[in-house]
């Protein structure tokens, strides 16, 4: 196991897991930080989340979204066959930012392999016409890498009844750095504003 990371003895989507997400950045929510400026209100919305109750904040989950959720476990399962790896769900956090946090799909038992698992018809259509990552998805494993300290990780999609694609994903340094420099730039504001409200959520 890696010294970059220490994984936390958590089960995702539990209350418990909600809090200690809530204390941190995870890797879906890095997006709405690299997000062009005028595309939204991502880092404004995210601020809102962090400030308030991370149970009432957890945000809505649309039909697709449930369904990627339910086909999680069966992609895993194809995915650990298909490379021979084993590979379980497993919350890190960053043995050097306290607040740099990713709740994986898939995590080898030795800390030395990851996997990002996606399962909605659109991305596996997207990806399977590009053969690359969504621009979507980039800072999310890049923020995966970041946690881990990995050089690479594997990008797996899955859809019933069409063949899996697998992209591997290798560490990009230059994005880390700008990555890592707007989590912490953010994560000072949501620092500053509990502090100026010490009896908030």
């Amino acid at each position: 196991m890696t010294n970059e990371f220490v994984v936390v003895d958590l089960e995702q989507g539990t209350s418990e897991w909600l809090a200690w997400r809530h204390q941190g950045i995870g890797s879906s929510q890095v997006q709405a930080l690299m997000a062009k400026r005028g595309r939204g209100q991502g880092k404004e919305n995210l601020l809102r989340d962090k400030l308030g109750n991370p149970v009432l904040n957890h945000g809505f989950q649309s039909n697709a979204m449930a369904r990627g959720h339910q086909l999680e476990p069966e992609a895993r399962k194809l995915y650990n066959r298909t490379t021979g790896k084993d590979v379980r769900p497993a919350c890190v956090q960053s043995s050097r930012y306290d607040w740099l946090r990713a709740s994986l799909d898939g995590l080898s038992r030795s800390g030395d392999a990851a996997v990002e698992i996606k399962c909605g018809a659109a991305v596996y259509r997207r990806v399977a016409r590009d053969g690359s990552v969504p621009n979507s998805n980039y800072a999310q494993v890049q923020h995966i890498l970041a946690v881990t300290g990995l050089d690479s990780l594997d990008f797996w999609c899955y859809w019933p009844d069409e063949p899996p694609i697998l992209v591997p994903v290798e560490r990009d340094e230059i994005y880390i750095q700008r990555l890592l420099d707007a989590e912490l730039k953010f994560w000072n504001l949501v620092s500053q504003a509990r502090s100026a409200n010490p009896y908030g959520p």
